[in-house]
C-alpha cells in the first residue's frame, strides 16, 4: 500500500504468516518473518534436501524449485545440466545476484540453480543432480 498508494519506494514488511511472507518476496517487497520462516530459509541453505518448491502454477502442473547440485557438475553448461537432468533451467543465483543463463553458461561453484519442471521430471533430476555426470 505504501508503494502503490504513497509512492515510497523502499519498503520492508514484517509477516507472520510464512505464505503471505513468500507472496511478498515474490513482488519483490523484502520481508522479516518469524523465527519459524527465517529457520527454515536457513536449513534450506545449509542443509539442502532435495528440491525445494518455490512456486506451483495454479494447475499444480509446473513447479519452480530451487535444486542442489553436487559439486561434480561445476563447470558443464545449462545446456549439459537440462540435456541430463529433463528440467529446464530457468535461472541461478550467481553471488546473491539472479543471472537468466544461457545454453553455454557454465555452473560455477556456489550457484544455486532454479529449475522449471513437473513433480515427476523434478524427482528424476534431483536424481541425476545427485550424482555426478554420467552416474546416474
Amino acid at each position: 500500500m505504501a508503494r502503490e498508494t504513497f509512492g515510497v519506494q523502499n519498503v520492508v514488511a514484517r509477516i507472520y504468516d510464512p505464505g503471505r511472507a513468500e507472496i511478498y518476496q515474490r513482488l519483490g517487497i523484502p520481508t522479516v518473518a518469524t523465527v519459524k520462516w527465517t529457520s527454515d530459509q536457513m536449513l534450506r541453505r545449509l542443509l539442502p534436501v532435495g528440491a525445494a518448491g518455490l512456486y506451483r502454477d495454479p494447475s499444480g502442473q509446473v513447479i519452480l524449485a530451487e535444486m542442489p547440485v553436487v559439486e561434480a557438475w561445476v563447470g558443464r553448461s545449462m545446456e549439459q545440466i537440462q540435456a541430463a537432468s529433463g528440467v529446464r533451467v530457468a535461472f541461478l543465483t550467481r553471488l546473491g545476484e539472479g543471472v537468466v543463463p544461457e545454453a553455454r553458461t557454465l555452473l560455477q561453484d556456489g550457484d544455486i540453480l532454479h529449475v522449471l519442471g513437473t513433480r515427476d521430471t523434478l524427482l528424476t533430476a534431483q536424481g541425476v543432480l545427485d550424482s555426478a555426470p554420467g552416474q546416474d
